[in-house]
């Protein structure tokens, strides 16, 4: 009798077979595998590696035959691929990705999205010293997965303009569509920071406009019979600057802490041009002042200091819009573009109170270039263009905005509201009212932050109908002015009670970002090319000699079937 007990590393228990083994069985086991050899001689030696492992493994099974039963090892080998499968599949929620790192947990069950790919990739190195690898649970980390120790630059390169519009909607382009996914995860809150866009300067924006529109209605002839304490200007100047410094603050932290989420709201085609907002709500603040806190002149490192980044904006978004490429301004042009052309206007306002006329005349004769470009682009689309969808309608205020800030600066500029002013304030005017009258294109959306930036418009508009009343101080003229102006900071009035309630009340007013974690590629889309790829590189794998053999059986087939015929 012969003892003989097994333990392969892959059981995890020992099978012991006592059973006499007799010599003539071993005779015959030593003729088999002399057989099995010269068998394996003879076959082609080009075979795939993976008939091969199937076969080294076949032999390893077969070897230890007598000690294991059939249906135990058969339960093993289940079980290794079973392991096998579930290391390689990669488990979608059906919402978002979780941030990778909810999707692919595998090893770590119950574990919740991981914001940390759009963190700044220096604090990224620095946090990810104290995480744990995804070896010590067991799974492989992936290339995408940024807990493991590695960043995944892919997902924060470059997203199409195209995209953004593909995947998004809503009037400021900030709702994704049932059909896309994101990124992060949908049903979890996210970070405040994450939470907080750039929209917020629009909160600025009005504020900053209803100051200088309360000072031009304290200190202008057209409006002195209406005895407006100046007084409202200062509380309102003091309110707009303390909001600009909370927004600009929090923004910042944002850039330090998140700013590969700051890179995607610089590549959104709706949101880039709100980074000329926190520059032009510190020229309007400047150009606003109380006449008790500033002077008459005010100091040209002022106007230095904030026109300085518009200059750089202007060069790199004009520069893109007149290369050509993917962010052309006929595939991203929408209203919101005439904000990244407001502010050459106000910085020519603002280098007239310094002084500078002639800076003036320059930062004038950009504005109203750019301007008449962006105008034809939105009032004319090409045909071969993507309609601007409905809910971007709202944004169409933006076209007051421009022309009437053109009027203003031409007006400080040259000191009078001649002819030129006259003409941009009357297409203001006809713009407003053709707005005016279609009710519908501001009806149906929810609030949002970026709200604020329409009542930034009227408010122009209103402070344009002031200066055109001093020159032609009619009843008419008069009259708008009042009309204007109330209408104006009744907007602003209800947007800044509507802030208070949806932000201390209701705990709505920073809902999760969706709009900074689309995808680079629709997923549909990308399915398609991973599988092409996969079919390339299992066809280039494919051995030369198996390919020929292959190619002559075809065709040794199609000459039987031709000698059939």
């Amino acid at each position: 009798m012969d003892l003989r007990a097994t333990s392969p590393r892959s059981l995890k228990t020992h099978f012991v077979d006592i059973h006499e083994v007799l010599p003539e069985e071993e005779e015959e086991e030593h003729k088999e595998n002399k057989i099995r050899k010269m068998a394996d001689h003879k076959t082609d030696k080009n075979v795939n590696n993976k008939q091969i492992k199937m076969r080294e493994m076949k032999r390893q099974h077969k070897s230890f035959s007598r000690q294991v039963s059939l249906e135990t090892g058969f339960s093993v080998l289940n079980r290794e691929l079973k392991e096998k499968d579930e290391r390689k599949a990669l488990p979608r929620s059906g919402k978002s990705f979780g941030g990778f790192g909810s999707s692919l947990g595998v090893g770590i069950e119950g574990r919740k999205g991981d914001f940390n790919i759009f963190r700044t990739k220096s604090a990224l190195v620095r946090q990810n010293s104290k995480l744990p690898l995804r070896k010590e649970s067991g799974v492989e980390p992936q290339n995408n997965d940024v807990s493991a120790g590695e960043f995944d630059e892919s997902v924060n390169r470059s997203v199409p303009a195209g995209r953004y519009f593909a995947a998004l909607t809503g009037p400021e382009l900030d709702q994704v569509k049932d059909s896309e996914d994101i990124l992060l995860p949908k049903d979890e809150k996210w970070p405040f920071l994450l939470r907080f866009p750039i929209g917020c300067f629009g909160m600025c924006l009005g504020l900053s406009s209803q100051a200088v529109l309360w000072r031009a209605l304290s200190t202008s002839p057209a409006t002195k019979f209406l005895h407006i304490t100046p007084f409202i200007n200062l509380a309102i100047w003091l309110l707009a600057l303390s909001v600009l410094v909370a927004v600009f603050i929090t923004y910042a932290l944002k850039c330090i802490f998140y700013f590969e989420a700051v890179k995607r709201e610089y590549f959104h085609p709706v949101r880039v041009n709100f980074f000329f907002a926190p520059w032009v709500v510190c020229m309007f603040l400047a150009i606003g002042a109380p006449p008790v806190i500033s002077p008459e002149t005010l100091n040209p490192a002022i106007w230095v200091a904030f026109i300085a980044p518009i200059i750089f904006l202007d060069l790199k978004i004009y520069g893109q819009w007149l290369s050509g490429g993917k962010r052309r301004l006929s595939k991203v042009a929408n209203p919101s573009s005439h904000l990244s052309v407001v502010g050459n206007f106000v910085g020519a306002i603002l280098a007239a109170k310094v002084g500078w006329k002639e800076a003036g005349k320059f930062l004038w004769a950009i504005g109203f270039a750019h301007y008449l470009v962006v105008f034809v682009t939105l009032y004319q689309r090409l045909p071969t263009s993507e309609a601007l969808p409905k809910e971007l309608h709202p944004v169409y205020s933006m076209f007051i905005a421009t022309p009437a800030a053109a009027s203003i600066a031409w007006g400080a500029i040259y000191g009078e509201f001649d002819g030129l002013a006259r003409t941009c304030y009357f297409i203001a005017l006809f713009l407003y009212s053709s707005l005016v009258v279609r009710i519908n294109f501001f009806r149906g959306f929810r609030f949002s932050v970026a709200w604020w930036s329409y009542t930034f418009p009227m408010t122009t508009a209103s402070i344009a109908t002031i200066k055109y009343a001093e020159e032609a101080p009619t009843v008419i003229s008069k009259g708008l002015a009042m009309a204007l102006s109330l209408m104006s900071s009744t907007m602003v009035a209800i947007m800044f009670v509507s802030t208070l309630l949806h932000a201390f009340v209701w705990h709505t007013l920073f809902p999760n970002d969706l709009a900074i974690a689309i995808t680079k590629r629709r997923q549909g889309k990308e399915k398609k090319l991973l599988k092409k790829a996969c079919d390339i590189r299992r066809w280039t794998k494919q051995s030369p000699l198996s390919f020929v053999s292959s190619m002559r059986r075809h065709n040794s087939a199609d000459k039987d079937s031709d000698g059939e015929k």
